[in-house]
């Protein structure tokens, strides 16, 4: 049985979140393939994540022990540095991720949990081998030159990497701001692909 961690990271109210929509389907499809699995749905803007203050570098920096795992930042990092695969589903928000991605990721990025450090520099040791991140796009941001643009899920990648997950595969529903275009035929595409994905996840 595997842990999956679901991270959600997206303002709207449920239902009305385009890249929700299809990380939704993606989850489902994984549930009905993989019945025996866990799914933690973690919405970060249902936990209270807040940017670093300096009353918790002592706490991120410090030692750790048994009791760590129930502290109010580290407990994200830990559960990141437990699970078996993680999912991200965030829209591209001016070019990147929502601020509160980076917030979550300041919590999770502790040495000695998520990576060390060694005499040949740093190493991921989270126990995940496989992640997925799912995202909406107004534009076309997968083309030669709109991929330039994009930032949201290449530092997703790099910071998971940096974990120790290698095998990281994304999909996304672009053009989805486009005048014109056809959004319910874009969505229901991407859906698809995301099952495609479940199947060997």
């Amino acid at each position: 049985m595997s842990k999956v961690l679901y991270i959600k990271a997206n303002i709207k109210p449920e239902g009305e979140s385009r890249t929700f929509k299809v990380s939704d389907s993606f989850i489902e499809e994984y549930r009905r393939l993989n019945p025996e699995d866990e799914i933690i749905t973690l919405d970060l803007y249902n936990e209270k994540i807040d940017f670093l203050r300096p009353a918790d570098l002592g706490a991120v920096f410090g030692p750790k022990s048994e009791e760590s795992k129930n502290h109010p930042i580290l407990k994200y990092a830990y559960q990141m540095a437990e699970v078996d695969k993680v999912v991200i589903a965030t829209p591209m928000w001016n070019l990147g991720a929502p601020a509160i991605v980076k917030a979550y990721f300041d919590y999770v990025s502790v040495t000695g949990i998520t990576f060390k450090y060694t005499a040949e520099g740093p190493v991921g040791i989270c126990k995940a081998d496989k992640a997925l991140i799912v995202s909406g796009r107004g534009g076309d941001y997968s083309s030669e030159i709109g991929s330039q643009f994009e930032m949201g899920e290449r530092y997703l990648r790099t910071i998971l990497s940096f974990f120790g997950i290698k095998d990281i595969k994304s999909v996304a529903a672009e053009n989805l701001d486009v005048v014109g275009v056809d959004i319910d035929k874009i969505l229901s595409d991407t859906i698809e692909e995301a099952k495609k994905i479940a199947k060997e996840f």
